[in-house]
């Protein structure tokens, strides 16, 4: 049965920002290191540029999960930050469920590290409470292709929305002409090859 098409609204989301700390991000071979970073990155970019609320969590971060990333602290310094004592799936921690809830949004924008189990135990967790959940399945990282598509099909099959960063970027804009340069911008300081394009443009720009 086809569902009806659920579209991001900039107005209703929220960013989750699950489990990406330094012992974690070791585990992730599904994606070349590099660009998963920069997915990490572009994600959390994206969400500041759209002025989303946005929440970090941690798992048992004194432990060999590690700390945060350092860069996702320094972009969102004032953001609700829930070190986890224990709890493997974020949403078993009230004080994660409550931020999440107090931005009052009922669109969700989730990733994390691993994807079977600290992106889908939360995404679950939220679709069975009646939120609408993206996954950014570019921003979030496993062991292999094996779990990671196992996790795909169970998030999905639940009702999940299954989208890239910039994918997600370009539903949230809906229009270029609301803002050529922040978007472009965005884009080519996460995609060389955009980078090139939006040089191209401003070029053009300049010679007219």
């Amino acid at each position: 049965m086809n569902k009806s098409y659920v579209r991001l609204d900039r107005n209703e989301a929220a960013v989750l920002m699950v489990d990406h700390q330094a012992g974690l991000m070791s585990l992730v071979r599904d994606i070349d290191p590099d660009k998963f970073r920069n997915n990490v990155l572009a994600t959390a970019d994206l969400a500041k540029y759209f002025d989303l609320p946005t929440i970090l969590t941690t798992s048992f971060e004194t432990g060999p999960n590690g700390p945060l990333m350092t860069e996702l602290k320094d972009t969102f310094p004032e953001a609700p930050y829930i070190a986890r004592p224990g709890q493997i799936n974020a949403w078993d921690n009230e004080d994660f469920v409550k931020a999440v809830k107090a931005t009052g949004k009922k669109q969700l924008i989730v990733a994390g590290i691993v994807t079977e189990v600290c992106v889908a135990f939360p995404t679950l967790s939220a679709l069975a409470e009646g939120f609408d959940v993206f996954v950014v399945t570019d921003a979030s990282g496993t062991f292999d292709p094996i779990t990671r598509a196992a996790a795909w099909d169970r998030m999905s099959a639940a009702g999940a929305q299954l989208m890239t960063w910039f994918g997600i970027a370009c539903e949230l804009h809906r229009d270029w002409r609301n803002d050529v340069d922040g978007l472009g911008s965005l884009f080519a300081n996460h995609i060389p090859d955009y980078r090139n394009l939006i040089n191209s443009h401003t070029f053009m720009q300049a010679a007219n």
